[in-house]
């Protein structure tokens, strides 16, 4: 486990302290595209963040091949090879759309280039564990098909959530700790080898991720684009191909009986493996809905526009900050609820603990415009806007005017708190502004 923190640990300061000089590369690329139609922020912000989270990929190898314990997965897999190369292509395409904008069919056909540029190198599922048959062999056209269909749609479910600060990074972050403490787990208590490479790929991407985080956070100072979100999807991918298609079910011995017993036991864990978007089932529920949505009204499915789940949050109301963290509420209890139920899905306790948190997240969904207030002892440790108005705060303010049936343009046009310069996003205010903006698309 020491040697774990240690990659990931690596791995996030490579990251962090990279990306501080990417930006300013970026900015004299000049890679920050206009503000169009579909984002939430107001300023021109850099993009390239994918340059410093793959050279955090890098050193996080590098390190883990130096280590005692990790060196194994270099000597007996070559699966961190093909992830490096898989990645290193989908890094190098996401860097050209980034400052070039390409079309997104040719990032499609990039993206199914990697998978199998893995493949080629061994990186593929071998085997699926069925409930009620046991593991079902398959052709090497049919791992490889499903290989690259398993790259693509992760790949692309988490470029299509990559829409507001931070979030992207954080839910994947989520994902993989989950996916870490699950592989460790099969690594470790089994004593299964074939473990190890997605045990350190989910380390590593939690060190990509944690190291990105600071600079990301809203208002953010850079964008990962393409460039870190394909790479990322692609990391994440290929620590699911590399547990569900290899790791033989048989081998946990969770059941003294027969193969199918153990596959049927095991299913709480190999479904949320074997299609890691129902760990990541927030950008996988977003991009299944865009592409309904785009089809039902003639466009295309990879068109962009501004009907994600995060839009549709800001827009009943939610601040920027509260719509990720809100994001972040249901990965985590999807991701960590999935994890519990494979670790002992006879509790009833596990299953009664997901519905009441369900439950909270429902509630703060429909509370979008409700702000906790710290009572009167904690007002001086908080935040301003938690704190209570006092009666000085009451009198200053100014009477109450009647409502025009023209109001100003100050008064719809909401104050960015926090922001100078290019920082970068900023937080969205009242729905109203989102109203008044497609207004003055539609006049034009």
């Amino acid at each position: 486990m020491r040697e774990y923190l240690l990659t990931l640990c690596i791995t996030a300061a490579v990251t962090y302290l990279l990306t501080g000089p990417v930006r300013k590369f970026a900015i004299v690329a000049g890679a920050m595209p206009e503000i169009r139609a579909r984002d939430v922020h107001r300023e021109p912000t850099p993009r390239l963040g994918g340059i410093a989270m793959f050279f955090g990929l890098c050193a996080g190898l590098l390190v883990a091949d130096h280590l005692t314990n990790l060196n194994g997965v270099f000597s007996q897999s070559n699966e961190p090879r093909a992830l490096l190369s898989g990645a290193a292509l989908i890094w190098l395409i996401g860097v050209l759309d980034d400052k070039f904008e390409i079309d997104a069919l040719i990032k499609l056909g990039g993206q199914m280039i990697a998978a199998g540029v893995m493949v080629m190198q061994g990186l593929t599922i071998l085997w699926l564990p069925i409930p009620g048959f046991g593991s079902v062999a398959l052709t090497q056209w049919q791992g490889t098909l499903l290989t690259v269909a398993l790259v693509v749609i992760t790949i692309n479910a988490v470029n299509f959530v990559d829409g507001l600060d931070g979030l992207a990074a954080g839910m994947v972050c989520i994902a993989s700790a989950a996916f870490f403490l699950y592989a460790y787990r099969v690594w470790v208590s089994y004593g299964i080898e074939a473990a190890a490479p997605a045990t350190l790929f989910s380390a590593i991407l939690m060190g990509m991720c944690l190291g990105f985080l600071p600079h990301n956070m809203h208002p953010a100072r850079i964008f990962m684009g393409d460039s870190g979100s394909m790479l990322i999807g692609l990391v994440l991918a290929a620590g699911a191909i590399s547990i569900t298609g290899q790791v033989d079910p048989d081998a946990l011995k969770l059941f003294a009986g027969s193969e199918k017993a153990a596959v049927h036991q095991t299913v709480p864990v190999y479904i949320p493996l074997l299609l890691p978007l129902t760990i990541i089932a927030i950008p996988a529920a977003d991009l299944v809905l865009a592409i309904v949505r785009r089809t039902w009204r003639g466009q295309s499915p990879f068109a962009a526009d501004r009907g994600h789940l995060h839009h549709r949050l800001l827009e009943i109301g939610h601040s920027h900050s509260r719509a990720v963290l809100i994001m972040y509420f249901w990965s985590a209890l999807i991701a960590f609820g999935a994890l519990a139920y494979s670790v002992n899905s006879a509790s009833m306790w596990i299953v009664l603990g997901v519905v009441i948190l369900s439950a909270i997240g429902l509630l703060l969904l429909l509370l979008p415009r409700f702000t906790p207030r710290a009572p009167m002892w904690a007002q001086a440790f908080v935040p301003p806007r938690y704190r209570r108005r006092g009666k000085a705060v009451a009198e200053s303010a100014p009477t109450a005017e009647p409502v025009s049936a023209e109001p100003e343009e100050e008064e719809r046009t909401p104050v960015a708190v926090g922001v100078s310069g290019v920082n970068g996003a900023t937080a969205i205010g009242a729905r109203s502004r989102f109203l008044d903006r497609r207004k003055a698309e539609s006049s034009r």
